[in-house]
């Protein structure tokens, strides 16, 4: 539903002009399946841990790991967004595989607010960390003339980062789309018939790629940048 454009599918719109998008629709079916996971997951912890408890331990282990290699030993206390950054990332990366879910990075209005908020925390973090006119002045360095294009260099940070997520999602099911297009041509060509024969099995392969690969590694990817960007701008 709503997977040939690339921007939001608009489901409902109010008498005052509020749109509900499929985006939004998605995006809180997800937060709430990891709200309510994070719930029944975490209600009944053990000191001893076993079970599910081990595989939920090792997850924020390898999250705080990540972010302690990356950004530093004293910079941990950015593990729990990162962390909440890359499960919503890849629920919303593999909400595809339903088959009834355009995932919501498919709209360049969620990867652009992802992004926004890394950009903003950048910025915040780094005058908390350095000063205002510490942080300010390091615009101008090496040299002052080259501030314009330190400032535009900013500016294109979190673009190139929403662009990037959006591009390889939405890449991903054009080409899904014409595969399905082609085989569905194809099965009528040898069959006569529009059922869609040829069409199962063979997109699998594909899935596995464009879908849970390629997810996988975009919101790895997003990750990684944005704990590089934020801890360029403190250090």
């Amino acid at each position: 539903m709503g997977n040939e454009g690339f921007g939001p599918y608009i489901l409902y719109e109010t008498s005052f002009g509020l749109k509900i998008t499929e985006t939004l629709v998605v995006s809180w079916i997800i937060i709430a399946v990891l709200i309510l996971s994070s719930y029944l997951l975490t209600r009944d912890l053990k000191k001893v841990p076993r079970g599910v408890q081990n595989v939920l331990e090792a997850l924020v282990g390898a999250v705080y790991d990540m972010v302690e290699s990356t950004m530093g030993k004293n910079r941990t206390s950015f593990a729990p967004y990162i962390g909440s950054l890359m499960l919503y990332l890849a629920f919303a990366n593999l909400a595809g595989l339903t088959g009834f879910l355009r995932p919501p990075t498919a709209d360049l209005n969620t990867t652009f607010g992802l992004a926004l908020i890394t950009f903003f925390m950048c910025h915040v973090n780094g005058v908390r960390a350095k000063g205002l006119g510490t942080y300010l002045k390091g615009f101008t360095e090496p040299f002052f003339l080259l501030t314009p294009i330190n400032l535009i260099g900013e500016i294109a940070n979190p673009i190139s980062l929403s662009f990037r997520l959006f591009g390889n999602v939405v890449g991903g099911m054009i080409i899904m789309s014409l595969v399905y297009g082609a085989l569905a041509g194809l099965s009528k060509s040898l069959f006569g018939m529009s059922f869609p024969i040829l069409e199962f099995g063979f997109p699998v392969l594909l899935h596995v790629y464009f879908d849970v690969f390629s997810g996988l590694l975009q919101t790895f990817i997003f990750a990684m940048l944005s704990m590089v960007y934020i801890s360029g701008s403190i250090e």
